[in-house]
This record gives structure tokens, sequence and C-alpha cells, in this order.
């Protein structure tokens, strides 16, 4: 069984702490964004206010996890994770953008978990990071999740 089928039976047969825990290890280190979950779970009957604020809760202790990680384990695991790369276009972007990265990151397609990770390595205040990630996550996460209830009221026309 392959790491998307296992998550998109967590959330068939959990519901919203499957999201939960979707939305939480992405923010960590697993590499399928919790996005098409979310949809998924709006489409066969979950609330979206709901599943938006879940997956925003369970994202943004996950990306605090990631951000403990990275603060405790440095640049050399991290490297070894997510490659040099990463590292240096995450550390120009935190050059760039600072708190406003999170933020951008936490709406965007980006990788969360690195730049999650990196606000760890680059000594981020965690209020900043904290209040970065509900800023870009929670309105990312309620238009997908209001997207896919959209989807479930036009095929039920």
């Amino acid at each position: 069984m392959d790491i998307y089928t296992f998550l998109e039976d967590l959330i068939k047969e959990h519901g919203y702490p499957g999201l939960f825990v979707v939305a939480y290890s992405e923010s960590v280190i697993q590499p399928v964004p919790p996005d098409i979950f979310i949809v998924g779970a709006s489409i066969f009957g979950l609330d979206p206010l709901i599943c938006a604020v879940v997956s925003t809760i369970g994202s943004t202790l996950g990306g605090i996890t990631g951000y403990i990680l990275g603060h405790k384990l440095g640049t050399p695991v991290f490297i070894r994770l997510f490659g040099e790369r990463y590292f240096v276009m995450g550390k120009e972007f935190f050059e760039k953008y600072g708190v406003w990265g999170v933020v951008i990151a936490g709406f965007t397609p980006l990788p969360y978990k690195v730049i999650a990770w990196l606000s760890g390595i680059f000594n981020m205040s965690i209020l900043k990071f904290t209040l970065g990630t509900l800023i870009g996550r929670f309105p990312r996460f309620l238009l997908i999740a209001y997207f896919g209830h959209g989807i479930s009221i036009y095929f039920t026309i």
C-alpha cells in the first residue's frame, strides 16, 4: 500500500481525526499535501469549515514540531532529509521575506515543511512562526474545503 492510499483510507475511516493526522504529518515530514484530502473530505460530506479548522490546527502543530526539529537537529539533518538545494533556496527566501515567507509558504504550494524546519534552524520567533502559519494556512484550507463542498453541491443537483 502506498502512502497516498494509506492517507486516503485514514480519512475515509476516521474523518476529522484522520484529516488532522494528514495535515500534521505533512507539516513535519511526509510528502503528500493535505489539499486533495481536504477537498475529498468535504466532497464526501464532512463540514468544510470544520475540515479547514481541523487541517489548520493539525498543520500548525505539525509545523511547530518541524520548527522544534529544525531548531534541535539543525542544518546537517535538514540537508540529509531535504537536500542542500532546499537549504540554500530557503535561506535566500527567509532573507528576502522573513515571517512573510511563512505566510507565503502556508498559502501557496511551496513545501511548507521545509519552511517549518528552516524557521527553527534560523531561530525565528516561535510566536511569529505560529501566527504566520495560521495566517497562511487557514485561508488556503478554507478555500480548498469550500471548493470541495461546491463540487459536491454541483454534482448532486
